[in-house]
């Protein structure tokens, strides 16, 4: 009996920290007040330098975040597939990234999100090598920008 009790309680606990299915991760970009447009500088246009970042849900269950870098450069898309509270400020999520394209990739990204700024921490494709760890975009080592809520 107590065996099972045991196994009971750690099927439990792993459920109750398993990353979420893009139905429910939503939620959680709303208990992160992940949703709306960030910049480095709201009232800059957007730029490589100053990205907006905008992340929305056009339905149930379906979060989207599009990065403008100002004319002359593509939108970065990503589709949020699941999601994950690591922490009270943290957020894992696992996305595609250019969904629909001949360049779509899986990634998993990692956000820092509180008082009002988000950063990205982490960022990996599937089968491929970190891009950013702890903050700093390896190939350049330097840090990813803090954004602030522009509304």
């Amino acid at each position: 009996m107590k065996r099972l009790l045991a196994v009971f309680l750690v099927a439990g606990a792993t459920a109750a920290s398993a990353p979420v299915r893009a139905a429910e991760a939503d939620a959680l970009f709303q208990d992160f007040a992940l949703f709306g447009t960030w910049a480095t500088d709201c009232k800059a246009p957007a730029s490589p330098g100053n990205p907006h970042v905008s992340i929305r849900t056009p339905a149930p269950g379906v979060v989207l975040e599009e990065h403008d870098l100002g004319p002359g450069y593509a939108h970065n898309r990503y589709s949020m597939l699941s999601a994950e509270r690591l922490s009270a400020q943290e957020l894992s999520v696992e996305t595609i990234f250019q969904p629909g394209s001949e360049v779509e990739e899986r990634q998993k990204l990692v956000f820092l999100a509180h008082d009002g700024t988000r950063r990205t921490m982490f960022n990996q494709p599937d089968n491929g090598p970190v891009r950013v760890k702890d903050g700093l975009v390896l190939a350049r080592n330097t840090p990813t920008p803090v954004l602030h809520k522009c509304e």
